[in-house]
């Protein structure tokens, strides 16, 4: 029997579906401080969601498991994914999410709110390094490594698929590579320096299989919305650039 400690190593290791392993994601309890956290979170609430049942639990990955493309950002929001269970869902960074992939065509609908919501995502997996909301939204080092086994494993489990990965933040950039390399891709040394709209492409360590390329942009967050340093038309290039690379079609774009 694993400690909640090594938890994550061994659950994630014996994970064959992705569905196997959300299922066992959800049960993790490896990071006391986020474990407080979540669960002081769903207790207390918001008062404008008093009449919500908080999920409080390590929130999984949300998409098909044959996408080609994957969205990894930074860990769930305490009143967003915290609360629904659901990545980027119920907050402002995923309100510009989801409506940008339904722009595009990967998306059934605009806005989202939770399970039952009826939202699909075409080729498309979002997912983040870090499971467990934060306190004041800022996981330290050792969280991002001890939760790194979940995110290694899913972008192993999606390998016969995925061809492009949209990392949003510079934290998510980091924790992305480096889950990447586990999950056996080569990472050049020194690792690439992100930056909005920077690209970098990686090949499989064993020489079996297709490129992926992983391309930088900034965080939907609030606050980098409001200030103007991503604008709308901003995200939605990168995406727009990573879905054809990943051979999604993408809404008002020509045929190639």
């Amino acid at each position: 029997m694993c400690t909640a400690e090594d938890y994550p190593v061994r659950a994630a290791a014996r994970s064959r579906t992705l569905a196997g392993l959300d299922a066992e994601l959800i049960r993790c309890r490896a990071c006391p401080r986020l474990v407080e956290w979540r669960e002081e979170t769903a207790r207390a609430k918001r008062p404008a969601y008093r009449d919500w049942e908080y999920w409080g639990r390590p929130v999984p990955g949300f998409g098909p498991s044959d996408a080609s493309l994957a969205i990894t950002g930074l860990a769930p929001a305490a009143h967003g994914g915290n609360r629904t269970g659901r990545m980027f869902t119920g907050d402002r960074a995923g309100d510009l999410l989801y409506a940008t992939l339904y722009e595009l065509g990967l998306a059934s609908r605009p806005t989202v709110t939770g399970p039952g919501d009826g939202l699909e995502l075409y080729g498309v997996r979002v997912t983040s390094p870090v499971h467990c909301p934060p306190p004041a939204n800022r996981p330290t080092p050792g969280e991002r490594d001890t939760c790194r086994p979940w995110l290694a494993r899913e972008f192993e489990l999606l390998r016969p698929t995925v061809r492009s990965v949209v990392v949003l933040g510079g934290f998510g950039w980091q924790a992305a590579l480096a889950a990447l390399e586990r999950a056996g891709r080569q990472v050049p040394k020194p690792r690439p320096v992100f930056g909005h709209g920077v690209r970098t492409t990686l090949a499989p360590a064993d020489g079996a299989g297709d490129p992926l390329t992983v391309f930088g942009c900034y965080h939907v967050s609030q606050r980098n919305v409001f200030t103007g340093r991503l604008t709308a038309a901003m995200f939605r290039e990168v995406l727009a650039e990573a879905a054809r690379t990943a051979g999604l079609p993408v809404a008002g774009s020509a045929p190639e």
